[in-house]
């Protein structure tokens, strides 16, 4: 093969154009240009990616702190309000102790000003009452005196008139150990005893003295006999009371309050007791009604059972007597049903076992079995292929133009629906020949 060259035209010698540029070169360099272009365009893109992302950094990190300073003002002010609730609680649980301790020592102080009312009552009371009775005896001692003074005078025998002053002194006397009884907590009877008889001797005195002399009278001596019993009598009232009172006696008012309190207690025990007395006696006709409404339960029950499971009712009947108990219990029952029908289930017999068993079967086979016809979802044995990529790379480019050799496991796997399509085709398809 040879080539042909154009050396001359019209006589003149042709001379080589020289190129004004390389292609090559101006490929390369508008490569190096595109290249440092999308290099510089790169890095810009990844200075603006950076930039955002410190800026996108630097927001969340904003965003962050704000949050972080609204939660922490937020529990701040949390705090706060909790605290000054609990100052508030305080103060309020402070003041109220307080008060009731305010409360409390003004009723102890009522309590004791009452106290001390009451006392110095008593005491003014206690004083007008012993002065008063003493006051009674002297007077009564001043007007019997002369009375018995008059009486005893005489000339002859003027030594009698010592006795006045022993017959009213012996009532001094004894009221004087009477009151010192009372003291040392001592028996008073015997004091009291001797002053009414030595009151009684002076006022006897004093009366005949007034009936037998005229120098006396019978006013006088009226009213002096009056004198030596009443002081006598008052003083010793006043010395009963101390005597009580030392005692621990109570006083008929104190007698009547406490027999109120008793009546009280008493009613309120016969109201309890009759309280307690309805709610027993309901109780048991509640426990009698339910008793009943039990026994009428497990006589239909019994009814019941005997009637329709006669040959269950006999062994349960026959477990019962052997185990003493009064009535066929549940547990009872339950275990003659397990001994006659083998059934742990109260109520199910292999009768019925059976029958719910074989219609379960139905419903399986009823669910489990695809739908044949127009309907069908199953109409492929294998899966749906996926699609391949078309970039992906061809597998058979280096076998010669043919497609692989097939090996176990290249094929999807058929599906369960189809491999029952499958077998119930096959097992109709003899019947279809028959036909």
């Amino acid at each position: 093969m040879t080539t042909t060259s154009v050396e001359k035209v019209n006589g003149t010698p042709m001379t080589s154009p020289e190129p004004r540029f390389d292609p090559v070169a101006l490929a390369e360099a508008e490569a190096i240009r595109e290249r440092a272009a999308a290099e510089a365009r790169a890095l810009e893109l990844e200075a603006q990616g950076k930039a955002d992302a410190a800026k996108i950094t630097a927001t969340e990190e904003a965003e962050r702190l704000r949050i972080a300073n609204v939660r922490a003002r937020m529990k701040l002010e949390k705090d706060r309000v909790s605290h000054d609730r609990y100052v508030a609680e305080q103060n309020r649980k402070t003041a109220e102790e307080n008060a009731a301790a305010r409360k409390a020592e003004k009723a102890e102080a009522e309590e004791a000003e009452q106290e001390a009312a009451a006392a110095a009552e008593q005491q003014r009371s206690e004083n007008l009452w012993k002065w008063g009775a003493r006051g009674i005896y002297i007077v009564g001692l001043i007007i019997a005196a002369p009375v018995q003074f008059l009486h005893f005078w005489d000339k002859a025998r003027p030594f009698l008139i010592a006795a006045p002053a022993l017959l009213e002194g012996l009532a001094l006397v004894l009221a004087a150990g009477a009151a010192w009884a009372v003291a040392h907590r001592r028996d008073v009877l015997p004091y009291r005893i001797g002053i009414m008889f030595g009151a009684l001797i002076a006022a006897g005195i004093n009366m005949y003295g007034g009936l037998s002399d005229e120098r006396i009278g019978f006013n006088a001596g009226l009213i002096g006999t009056i004198a030596s019993l009443g002081g006598p009598i008052v003083l010793m009232a006043y010395e009963h009371g101390i005597a009580q009172k030392a005692d621990g006696v109570p006083s008929f008012r104190e007698r009547r309050a406490e027999e109120k309190k008793r009546k009280a207690e008493e009613a309120q025990q016969a109201k309890d007791a009759a309280d307690k007395a309805a709610a027993a006696a309901k109780k048991k006709a509640d426990e009698d009604t339910a008793r009943l409404r039990a026994a009428e339960e497990q006589a239909r029950k019994d009814a019941d059972r005997k009637q329709d499971h006669p040959e269950v009712w006999a062994v349960a009947d026959s477990l019962r007597s052997a185990r003493g108990s009064q009535y066929v219990t549940e547990q009872i029952w339950a275990e003659a049903w397990y001994r006659v029908t083998g059934s742990k289930v109260v109520g199910v017999d292999p009768a019925l076992e059976s029958t719910s068993r074989a219609a379960q079967a139905r419903m399986k086979v009823a669910t489990d079995v695809p739908i044949i016809g127009d309907f069908s979802l199953v109409e492929s044995q294998k899966a749906p292929r996926p699609k391949r990529d078309p970039n992906a790379v061809d597998k058979r480019r280096f076998n010669g133009g043919t497609p692989p050799r097939r090996t176990p496991g290249d094929t999807p796997p058929y599906s369960a629906a189809a491999k029952k399509q499958a077998a119930l085709e096959q097992a109709a398809s003899p019947a279809t020949n028959e036909v």
